[in-house]
């Protein structure tokens, strides 16, 4: 069911650990050439173009691209009572984690008479994507919607693919909860044909975004990635993945249970297990071999489980197990440890940290009030998960007077003549002449 990787006694640098643990497969240049002619497309093209990548793609042709506000209202109405309590208590969640984002403007004085304030300014406008293929997200539309807001975007704009069961429509819960969130804007396009929408315009139809978040397949990754640039986004998100370090503290049909339920998302899903303890993972996979068979999606989360991406890697004890999982940075990382609390203080790199045994991803992936648009891939060695500072930029505003700039003056001319920017100098001394 799942393969096991026995790192007991090998120690490695970091990259060395990288090259025992691959992930899966995630071939973005061919996605790239792949999705180069629809790009083009959407950048010269109108909605009928849209409309017909989306009967190409999709297998439904929308009535509109703009979705009715009307459809998003109703949505909203026929959502089930318990599905609309769980999402507001989800909502309100994730804005009280995230209204503690805010950045304040900071001013600072160099000398007298000489400041730099540093004042922190929304991006303008915001496209959002919420992918709906093998399920629905409206957990993705929370996670997008509530940090542009509290960051005071004052344009945001949600798409997500049509649906042949719903009319061309968006999935109807998608659009219930940009309902709940007051969101007005909703486009029924999907895959890369959506992140060209947000960064190139359709006109009458769309106005370009000036930066696109949120998670999906490969080939809204590769979009994202071909136009970087022409648009700002938040990360290249590849296939989800959990990792958990856990000792024989852990339970293991807890372990088993967190495991399955991010294979459950695609057959390509990463997931692993570190320990030290030979009993714990025999026992999590005898127990994965009796679950995944219960399971609705047995057939996919098999194929993740038993993919290279996936594994048990045998560690010598926490201390190397750590080392394995810093060098690993995974979206997810679970700490079921005797010691959790302090073992997570050692955590340089991961997308979020889960900690104890009563605290799984599952509970990150909707109300913990965290972000689960998280780095994957590795990316957690350099990069955040989506927050409110992903639509904020930090703007420096500098104003001497006439005292503080004669008193730094001719510092600055030196610097100019000495890297042979004569005319930087000049612009300085300029201002000592009389005129």
């Amino acid at each position: 069911m799942i393969r096991t990787v026995d790192l007991r006694g090998v120690h490695l640098d970091k990259a060395g650990y990288q090259g025992a643990l691959p992930r899966a497969e995630f071939d973005i240049t061919q996605a790239l050439a792949l999705i180069e002619p629809i790009l083009h497309r959407v950048q010269h093209g109108k909605e009928s173009d849209l409309i017909a990548l989306a009967e190409e793609f999709d297998g439904v042709r929308p009535p509109s691209i703009r979705v009715p506000e009307k459809a998003i209202d109703d949505a909203l109405s026929a959502l089930d009572p318990k599905i609309r309590t769980a999402l507001e208590v989800s909502i309100e969640r994730i804005r009280k984690v995230h209204k503690d984002q805010i950045r304040t403007d900071k001013v600072t004085t160099v000398v007298d008479g000489g400041t730099v304030t540093e004042r922190w300014v929304p991006v303008d406008r915001v496209g959002l994507y919420v992918p709906g293929g093998r399920a629905v997200y409206p957990s993705s539309v929370l996670m997008n919607v509530i940090p542009a807001q509290i960051a005071k975007v004052g344009s945001i704009a949600v798409a997500s693919p049509p649906q042949k069961e719903f009319g061309g429509l968006p999935h109807p819960t998608i659009l219930a909860a940009c309902a709940l969130l007051g969101v007005r804007e909703v486009y029924a396009v999907g895959g890369a044909q959506a992140i060209a929408l947000f960064a190139y315009g359709v006109s009458d139809l769309c106005e370009k975004c000036d930066l696109v978040t949120g998670p999906g397949n490969i080939y809204v990754a590769a979009a994202k990635r071909a136009l970087r640039g022409v648009i700002g986004i938040d990360s290249e998100a590849g296939p989800t993945e959990i990792a958990i370090l856990a000792d024989e503290s852990a339970l293991a049909h807890e372990v088993a249970a967190d495991l399955i339920s991010q294979a459950e998302h695609d057959v390509i899903a990463a997931a692993v297990l570190v320990t030290p303890s030979e009993k714990l993972a025999t026992d999590v996979q005898e127990i994965l071999k009796v679950r995944v068979l219960k399971t609705k999606h047995s057939e996919r989360i098999k194929a993740a489980l038993s993919g290279v991406q996936s594994a048990i890697v045998l560690v010598d004890d926490i201390k190397h197990g750590l080392d394995v999982v810093n060098a690993y940075a995974a979206e997810h990382l679970e700490i079921q440890t005797s010691n959790a609390r302090e073992d997570a203080k050692l955590i340089r790199n991961a997308g979020a940290v889960f900690i104890g045994g009563f605290s799984p991803v599952s509970l990150g992936d909707y109300s913990a009030g965290s972000n689960h648009v998280l780095p994957t891939g590795g990316c957690a060695c350099h990069s955040s998960g989506l927050s409110v500072q992903s639509f904020l930029r930090g703007l420096h505003f500098i104003e001497y007077s006439e005292a503080a700039f004669l008193d730094i003056a001719q510092t600055v001319i030196t610097l100019a003549n000495s890297e042979d920017l004569p005319a930087h100098g000049e612009a300085m001394s300029a201002r000592l002449e009389k005129a």
